[in-house]
């Protein structure tokens, strides 16, 4: 098939394209190279996949262009007929939602619009976009299920990825667009993100320098790693949301739909408890980290877990790579990408 992939200079996008170019998909990725966090991380990760492509012969094309300019999205899908869009393109962060959510609001509402608009009228037969786990917000009611509501988030980003749920439902209704969101649980592993936890723990714990852990370490998180997400978001594109027959209207669920719209958890379904999550590092790196103990965060969730039965029923797949073992993959990673 022929796949556009947006932020494939990201973290998952990366990932989910290298994925794709390996299983010989052809890949058109679309991503602005931001200065949110180091440009030459993506840079890299953007040669790495030139590299796959060569490997594979697969067929792969970069556009470096805004998601949110209307015109260059046109271009793109008047340029290529895609059979899948996965849109992974986002502003990411929920600390920086505080600081700056004009950024949101750019990336999230209105690329997201301008997709919406691009695989409507392109005829896409399936949009497979990224939603967070932080929708559940407020929720404590764990295993987070995507049949219960998500309408109370504690963050302008988890308010903004929720929007696009809903904005993502409303062209499955009107337009017949098929849709699927994927929320991620607390992804990590080899080529992440800078400003993530795992990062930033190893470099300080490298450099002999303490860490922080927030609310006093007793966070615990579903712990996702980066190639489980991966293989979960292709396995959802390939298997384009169909209406659920026996939706009623009268006592709606939440996560399917009289339209082609369904929502998924994609997560490890086993919490973690942050203090563990540091052990398992300290194991890899055989370093001891001097720990600095914070109280809670605004808009920080104290814990997540992820129901992911209706991912494993609909596409026979449930992520399940121990910590300690993507752990592991990470600081093998980070210690040859630094040398």
């Amino acid at each position: 098939m022929k796949i556009l992939v947006t932020g494939n200079a990201g973290f998952i996008g990366f990932h989910v394209a290298k994925a794709l170019l390996e299983r010989g998909d052809e890949v058109v990725g679309f991503d602005v190279v931001n200065d949110y966090y180091d440009p030459k991380l993506k840079e890299a990760r953007l040669r790495n996949l030139e590299e796959t492509n060569r490997r594979t012969n697969s067929g792969y094309h970069f556009v470096r262009a805004n998601l949110a300019e209307r015109a260059a999205v046109e271009t793109c899908f008047a340029d290529h007929k895609f059979d899948r869009v996965i849109h992974l393109a986002a502003q990411a962060g929920v600390r920086y939602s505080l600081e700056n959510p004009h950024a949101y609001v750019e990336s999230n509402i209105v690329a997201f619009t301008n997709m919406l608009e691009a695989c409507r009228h392109a005829g896409v037969a399936h949009l497979t976009y990224a939603s967070t786990s932080s929708v559940y917000g407020a929720n404590t009611n764990m295993p987070f299920s995507e049949h219960r509501p998500a309408d109370h988030p504690l963050q302008f980003y988890a308010a903004t990825k929720r929007a696009n749920e809903l904005m993502a439902h409303s062209y499955s209704h009107l337009f017949r667009l098929p849709t699927t969101g994927l929320r991620f649980f607390t992804v990590y592993g080899p080529w992440g993100r800078p400003d993530m936890a795992l990062f930033l723990f190893t470099k300080s714990i490298l450099a002999g320098e303490p860490i922080e852990l927030f609310n006093n370490g007793n966070h615990t998180r579903d712990f996702t790693y980066v190639e489980d997400i991966a293989q979960g978001v292709i396995r959802a594109s390939d298997q384009p949301a169909a209406p659920n027959s026996a939706w009623d209207s009268g006592d709606p669920d939440p996560a399917t739909s009289s339209a082609p719209w369904r929502i998924f958890n994609i997560g490890n379904n086993n919490p973690v408890k942050l203090t563990e999550y540091v052990e398992a590092l300290e194991v890899v790196l055989r370093r001891k980290a001097i720990v600095k103990l914070l109280p809670l965060q605004p808009g920080d969730v104290p814990d997540t877990f992820a129901d992911v039965s209706e991912l494993e029923n609909a596409v026979h797949y449930k992520p399940n790579t121990p910590v300690r073992e993507g752990v592991a993959e990470f600081v093998k990673w980070f210690r040859s990408y630094y040398q």
